[in-house]
């Protein structure tokens, strides 16, 4: 139902805990734009009236009950402690890494640094500035090069968002066409599925859109 057309035994574990993630939560409250699922409680301040004033701090990303998100891992087999890179856990929450929070993750040198240790910092900064910081701050770091294609469809489906929203067209289609990746249908497959769970308005939207927009241009 998710994966229509689709092979799903084809896809790697983080796809389809990705997809099923999402599926969840388009069955219940909806996201806001910008990928915000909620709020977190920062204070509570009393005005002369004695009633209650929430300042609330906006969580980015997608987020589920940490026991609803452990038992959608279940049933595929994963497991979110291994998938620190997809997925972060704090207290009773679980939170699907927005796609941007995954870039050093994807693209450093070794593509094994968790972004949650830079996710205060980078919070802050646009794509374009993320990147920009990323690629001064390690001379052997490049996002124009493209690095290496990802492990899983997943990861080169999100690499191919991340470079289309960077605006670095030469190295997605170096990564697209050269590198092979978009001759992979599976590739189209997973980016067409998530394309419609991603909720409307949201970055991973407009950049999933973007990357199948180049599809027929590029004569995949």
């Amino acid at each position: 139902m998710i994966f229509a057309g689709a092979d799903t035994t084809g896809f790697e574990e983080d796809a389809r805990l990705t997809a099923m993630w999402l599926w969840t939560l388009s069955s219940g409250p909806s996201n806001g734009p910008n990928g915000e699922s909620g709020e977190v409680e920062d204070e509570i301040d009393e005005d002369p009236d004695d009633k209650p004033v929430k300042n609330v701090k906006p969580i980015i990303g997608f987020t589920l009950e940490y026991d609803a998100a452990r038992k959608i891992a279940q049933g595929l087999g994963a497991h979110l402690e291994l998938l620190t890179n997809l997925v972060e856990v704090k207290g009773e929450t679980a939170r699907l890494l927005p796609v941007a929070e995954r870039t050093k993750a994807l693209f450093g040198k070794e593509g094994t640094e968790s972004p949650s240790a830079k996710r205060k910092k980078s919070a802050q900064l646009s794509l374009p500035g993320l990147l920009e910081e990323l690629e001064h701050e390690d001379s052997g770091w490049t996002l124009q090069n493209a690095a290496k294609p990802g492990n899983t469809t997943l990861d080169r489906l999100h690499q191919s968002m991340i470079l289309f929203a960077a605006g670095r067209g030469e190295g997605l289609r170096r990564f697209l066409v050269d590198d092979g990746v978009g001759k992979d249908q599976k590739f189209w497959s997973l980016a067409q599925s998530l394309c419609a769970l991603y909720p409307s308005g949201t970055d991973e939207r407009r950049w999933s859109e973007g990357v199948l927009a180049r599809k027929k241009g590029l004569g995949l």
